[in-house]
């Protein structure tokens, strides 16, 4: 048999099943090895034909069950042995998910390269929890980072972004919450509203809501830990002003 070696990285949302695109489901129907990580929810993997191979290449609790350097080896030789390889990652492949160094390293070996874009967890969960990033008045951009770089360290941009009045978004930024928090109230902003979420779009999904100088003692009492996202700007107060004018309509309506 002539096969025929391919990758297609594909994006599987932020969790909620139903957030992934049609073009993704027809994708995995189509492949012969799945090569799926941790925050995968496991219900997309019913998509999968019966004939082909699931390989799960997640970290849980700190624990590679395989380093980058051999993700990026087993895709090519499977490609080689058995043709179209999904590789299959929460989110979206290209915002922090490293899905461009894994086609990088599979084209270069020969492989014909596409990409499945996905729902980006920096969007949609903050929107489950009725926080827009964007809101005419509040804010008009928003930054998406890493809270912890390829070196392990806090990433300079959240400097940056703490001196803006843009919304921030920060992914694998919890072991770094004291030091984001201190950035943030360098600059003056102790009572700039935060959001933390953790697992979200889930059935598991927890919340915290407080300001920067309270956000840690709220991680404490929700007992908040990875995964999650720390939101910070104004417009985690959409969340309560939307709650209000709906209370405030039920009032109505029983008076």
């Amino acid at each position: 048999m002539n096969v025929q070696p391919k990758l297609t990285v594909v994006g599987a949302g932020p969790g909620d099943v139903e957030l992934i695109t049609l073009k993704a489901i027809n994708t995995l129907k189509d492949a012969d090895v799945v090569l799926y990580d941790a925050l995968v929810n496991s219900e997309l993997l019913s998509y999968v034909s019966p004939r082909a191979e699931l390989i799960f290449v997640g970290k849980r609790r700190g624990c590679y069950r395989y380093q980058q350097e051999q993700i990026n080896e087993l895709i090519v030789e499977r490609g080689y042995s058995h043709g179209h390889v999904v590789r299959l990652k929460g989110g979206d492949p290209f915002i922090f998910g490293r899905g461009a160094e894994e086609m990088e390293y599979a084209a270069a070996k020969g492989m014909n390269v596409s990409v499945v874009p996905g729902i980006s967890s920096s969007l949609a969960v903050p929107a489950y929890q009725n926080i827009p990033l964007t809101k005419r008045g509040s804010s008009e951009s928003f930054w998406v980072i890493t809270g912890t770089t390829k070196q392990h360290q806090l990433s300079n941009d959240i400097a940056l972004a703490a001196k803006s009045n843009a919304t921030v978004v920060i992914l694998m930024g919890m072991g770094k919450l004291s030091q984001i928090v201190k950035l943030f109230q360098e600059e003056g902003k102790n009572d700039l509203p935060v959001a933390i979420i953790q697992n979200g779009t889930t059935p598991d999904e927890k919340i915290g809501v407080g300001t920067v100088d309270s956000i840690e003692n709220v991680v404490k009492e929700r007992k908040l830990s990875n995964p999650a996202i720390i939101v910070l700007g104004e417009v985690v107060n959409h969340r309560t002003q939307l709650e209000k004018i709906q209370q405030d309509i039920v009032v109505k309506e029983i008076v």
